[in-house]
């Protein structure tokens, strides 16, 4: 029997409406739809109007407070590679990330039969891992696929407000120059403060006729602007920018863009879809000299790190693979999830778990130049560049 003939049976068997001999509205009970919550709304129809009355939890409807759910299961009780396996992470991580959520999870569930933080966390990270609500994932863990879906939005939304204690951008002078020695060991190249890209996560169309999440290649997608450090661990992450803006674009409009007009030493690594400027170091479009060779050479290989962190971010994350498929949920929502696995990989890193370990190993695709008028040119930062190349390259 399917769940909503179970739960209209159940209903019939509750709710029965008796016409008293005085005049009196006469109301039905009816079910209007389940929501994304796991709730069966339910409707008292009069002669004038439908308005809602109750809002029931299916499963303590079908299966009583008696039901299993893994608010009893035991993490004690399963080896570290079932855990693994199905949530992608290691018992330790695990533990340390319901601990780390517990007071906002427990905060969202005041119900008298809440789902434990434990749960919770261990339906997001199925989810995230996998990028499926498949009922095998809620057999596992006793819940049903509509409370699937509430775990990983009370996840979800707990992750973004720890964001800023996880992703933050450089500090004071001696993370600066941890951060100039370690990339320099990676291919040589001198003062490099992080490597930026913007790379797009697809999503479902928007309900409304926005174009704006249309990107380059046509399909729906939310941009996010990526800073990472030479180990991978993200400095910046924003994950809310319509799919059809363009990468330059996206950096001027971000808070990024404000906090890198301050930077007095040092420079981002961008790619030539980025203007040059003081801050933002680019390849030579048409390199005419070993030296300048060598630069671009440096800068490619010192780049790459960024496009091999979101690969194992993707890798790891397969709610954001494009290839398995796309992100059922609207731009806001879809960004927020983005944001969500972005301070996992860094809590993950934090924790000594590899950046790299699931990398993919997908051709990087070559990006097309950016077109600039003579008159948008940063004079200053190519002169920069050139005594740059000068000084290290030739």
């Amino acid at each position: 029997m399917s769940r909503s003939a179970a739960f209209l049976k159940h209903l019939h068997a509750q709710f029965r409406c008796t016409q008293r001999q005085q005049r009196l509205c006469y109301f039905s009970v009816y079910l209007l739809h389940v929501d994304v919550f796991g709730s069966f709304w339910i409707a008292a129809h009069s002669q004038r109007m439908a308005i809602p009355i109750a809002i029931l939890d299916c499963d303590l409807l079908l299966h009583g407070r008696g039901h299993k759910t893994l608010d009893r299961f035991d993490l004690d009780s399963v080896s570290d590679n079932f855990l693994l396996t199905q949530f992608g992470f290691p018992r330790e991580f695990i533990l340390y990330l319901v601990e780390l959520l517990r007071e906002a999870l427990c905060r969202r569930t005041q119900r008298s039969r809440a789902i434990s933080p434990e749960v919770q966390v261990l339906a997001a990270l199925g989810f995230y891992t996998s990028g499926s609500f498949q009922t095998s994932m809620g057999d596992t863990i006793g819940i049903s696929q509509a409370s699937m879906s509430r775990c990983v939005s009370n996840v979800t939304r707990a992750l973004v407000e720890k964001a800023p204690q996880f992703i933050t951008f450089i500090g004071g002078p001696s993370n600066r120059e941890q951060s100039f020695e370690e990339f320099q060991r990676v291919a040589g190249f001198p003062g490099v403060l992080g490597v930026l890209d913007c790379v797009q996560v697809t999503i479902k169309a928007p309900n409304s006729e926005d174009s704006s999440y249309v990107n380059k290649k046509g399909f729906h997608s939310v941009g996010c602007q990526l800073v990472c450090n030479a180990r991978g661990l993200l400095l910046s992450a924003e994950t809310h920018w319509p799919g059809g803006l363009k990468d330059n674009e996206v950096l001027e409009r971000s808070a990024l863009y404000k906090q890198l007009q301050e930077i007095e030493e040092g420079w981002l690594l961008g790619d030539r879809r980025y203007p040059l400027k003081k801050w933002l170091m680019t390849p030579v479009d048409c390199p005419e000299s070993p030296a300048e060779l060598r630069y671009n050479l440096a800068h490619t290989a010192t780049h790459e790190i960024v496009d091999r962190t979101f690969r194992a971010i993707q890798t790891r994350f397969r709610c954001l693979d494009g290839t398995k498929g796309y992100l059922q949920y609207s731009p806001e929502r879809s960004s927020s999830i983005l944001l969500a696995c972005c301070v996992l990989h860094n809590a993950s890193l934090q924790s000594g778990l590899d950046a790299w370990t699931l990398e993919r190993t997908d051709p990087l695709e070559q990006p097309e130049s950016l077109e600039q008028r003579p008159e948008d040119r940063d004079s200053q930062a190519e002169e920069l560049r050139k005594q740059l190349i000068l000084k290290h390259f030739s």
